[in-house]
């Protein structure tokens, strides 16, 4: 099982790959070394890592995603509210709730998904 742990740089690095995709080697060294300030080595380090995780891969030098953006971030999402939560979404959004006043948009926007979860719709 692929592991979606990245660190703070190496999801910057992840963003330029899902925003260039599908991103030629060199390219991405380029873009690497212009957002990060990475040396061409540096580059294929941290994407042989991020393709050891099965997160991308590179096959004759063109870099392409296995795991979409929105699957990582979903996944992210999903290992915070399990490690802080206990797997428990209700108690989230029951401490995210309390903190932060949800705007009467918000709430309508939390209804729309719960209602597209149980299948129903409300237009």
């Amino acid at each position: 099982m692929a592991e979606y742990k990245l660190g703070e740089i190496e999801t910057i690095f992840a963003d330029i790959i899902w925003d260039n995709e599908p991103v030629s080697s060199r390219r991405l060294t380029e873009l690497a070394e212009e957002r990060l300030n990475w040396k061409r080595t540096t580059t294929y380090t941290i994407l042989k890592r991020l393709c050891d995780r099965e997160l991308f891969q590179n096959e004759g030098g063109k870099v392409t995603s296995l795991v979409s953006r929105e699957e990582f971030y979903a996944r992210q999402s999903e290992m915070f509210v399990d490690e802080t939560f206990h797997g428990s979404l209700p108690a989230f959004l029951t401490a995210f709730g309390s903190r932060k006043k949800l705007s009467d948009a918000e709430i309508d926007e939390l209804q729309k998904v719960i209602d597209a979860m149980r299948g129903e719709s409300h237009a």
